[in-house]
């Protein structure tokens, strides 16, 4: 009987007899559920907020902010800040690790080529007297390809890729972050400057109060002790002016640190102009399309669907693999005799293998990407939650902030006011120091208070920019991200 032709036979046994020993997955299975957008409900909260197809920000969306000098800081931090060159580095190494990947689909060849000169011992050449000397000289050619009969190989592959894309997603997101950041620092600095001019003015009514005081109590129509008041009250304002001006300062330096530049840089920044908050209004499909427009979001996608290739690959370790390797080449102890017909070799190894008991380190690796997927699938949701819940907190928070300003301005308008009629008042002789007092501190608090409520107002509209997406649109990376460029 042919032996081949009997092994041929009965293959279908053997593999069936193999198969039935193999180290199984049952009852390995993920639980994970990606939360559906349309199920997040948020009608009530952004009811009475107008809607808008072009409510989308734009790419550069900080330049609504009516600021040319905010433009230029921007586009230099996106340039030059390192936490953007680690976003990158970070995409290239996802890059690479893809296309490592991609790398263990293909065959291998490799070439060989030596001369090895030795001495061949008594004891290698017993008939010998151990000194003789030869030379081997040796070429060789050879290949190995593991057969993706399961498609575990081309699923390690998508995971890869999902993973480059998500970094890549990764990179788009810190982009808005520090684009987002840089405009919020700039905004504080436009509001350290608010309080500075506030201090002075301050600094400058607590002067005038001291010198009228000073007159007043020289005519003996006040006392020392009112004096001394009004001496407290202008050390008070000289201390608030002193850390307005440290204020200030900080608020610099900070936004040079966000360009990548040294401290230094901060001098070179001039005074913000009054910065235009956005208007409050919202996409008209929300919550779905934002999940092609937040970056955070889309990546998490990505690497929720990168771990169920993850789970596609480890699945295909459980079955057979079959693996090929061939080698060809010559070898020869004599120069000439090299391509000679006596000198040439090959083989070829076909082999199969399969795992049939391993201790559970299959099953504990499944179990492990399992949970890779479960945890994906939750950050998913939990960014998804958060996208939305920022949308409608800015939304809400800026509703509330327009009203409050608008309040707030019209105290502040009362307070100079009056304080401009005691002032009068307690200069001509007839009015109260405590009068005075009183007025001074509630038109520098209503000041202050109103200076805080518009930073807040630009703050707050700088990250309802930044919860829309901040301009990304998802459909520009696909391009760059196909496979053939990764």
């Amino acid at each position: 009987m042919n032996l081949p032709a009997a092994l041929l036979r009965f293959a279908p046994l053997y593999m069936a007899v193999a198969l039935g020993g193999c180290a199984s997955f049952e009852g390995l299975h993920t639980s994970g559920h990606s939360t559906d957008p349309a199920s997040l409900k948020a009608g009530q909260t952004l009811q009475g907020v107008t809607l808008s197809p072009a409510a989308w920000p734009r790419e550069d969306w900080w330049v609504a902010l009516g600021d040319p000098q905010l433009d230029g800081l921007v586009r230099e931090a996106l340039r030059d800040n390192p936490d953007m060159q680690v976003a990158s580095a970070r995409a290239h190494q996802a890059v690479a690790a893809a296309a490592a990947a991609n790398a263990e689909r293909m065959p291998q060849v490799n070439a060989d080529a030596g001369v090895t000169r030795s001495r061949i011992s008594r004891y290698q050449d017993p008939l010998g007297q151990g000194d003789a000397y030869g030379t081997l000289r040796s070429a060789e050619l050879t290949f190995s390809y593991t057969f993706d009969l399961w498609g575990g190989q081309r699923a390690a592959w998508e995971a890869a890729l999902g993973q480059a894309r998500a970094a890549e997603v990764d990179r788009q997101a810190a982009r808005l972050t520090l684009a987002a950041d840089v405009a919020r620092a700039y905004s504080n600095l436009a509001e350290a400057y608010v309080v500075d001019d506030l201090a002075q003015d301050d600094l400058q009514r607590t002067g005038q109060m001291l010198k009228l005081g000073q007159q007043r109590l020289a005519s003996g129509i006040d006392s020392q002790y009112q004096l001394q008041q009004t001496q407290a009250l202008q050390a008070t304002s000289q201390a608030q002016a002193v850390n307005a001006q440290q204020q200030l300062r900080s608020a610099r330096i900070a936004l040079a640190v966000l360009l990548g530049k040294g401290p230094d840089r901060a001098g070179e920044i001039a005074r913000p102009k009054v910065l235009q908050p956005a208007a409050v209004q919202l996409p008209s499909a929300l919550p779905a399309d934002l999940l092609g427009r937040r970056p955070d979001l889309i990546a998490a996608k990505w690497r929720v669907e990168a771990a169920s290739k993850d789970i596609a690959a480890a699945k295909t370790r459980f079955y057979p693999n079959l693996n090929l390797s061939a080698a060809a080449g010559t070898q020869s102890l004599l120069g000439d005799a090299l391509f000679g017909s006596a000198s040439k070799f090959w083989n070829v190894g076909p082999a199969v293998s399969l795992p049939i008991f391993d201790g559970g380190r299959l099953r504990a690796g499944l179990d492990a990407r399992d949970a890779d997927y479960d945890l994906a699938v939750a950050q998913y949701n939990k960014a998804l939650n958060q996208a939305l819940g920022d949308v409608s907190d800015a939304i809400n928070q800026l509703d509330g902030l327009n009203q409050r300003i608008a309040a707030q301005a019209h105290a502040a308008e009362v307070s100079q006011r009056s304080f401009d009629t005691a002032s009068q008042r307690y200069a001509s002789g007839i009015g109260s120091y405590v009068d005075v007092l009183t007025v001074e501190q509630q038109l520098l608090q209503a000041q202050q208070q109103l200076a805080t409520l518009n930073a807040q107002r630009i703050d707050t509209s700088i990250q309802l920019m930044q919860a829309l997406g901040g301009g990304f649109q998802a459909e520009r990376l696909a391009a760059a991200s196909a496979p053939d460029n990764l």
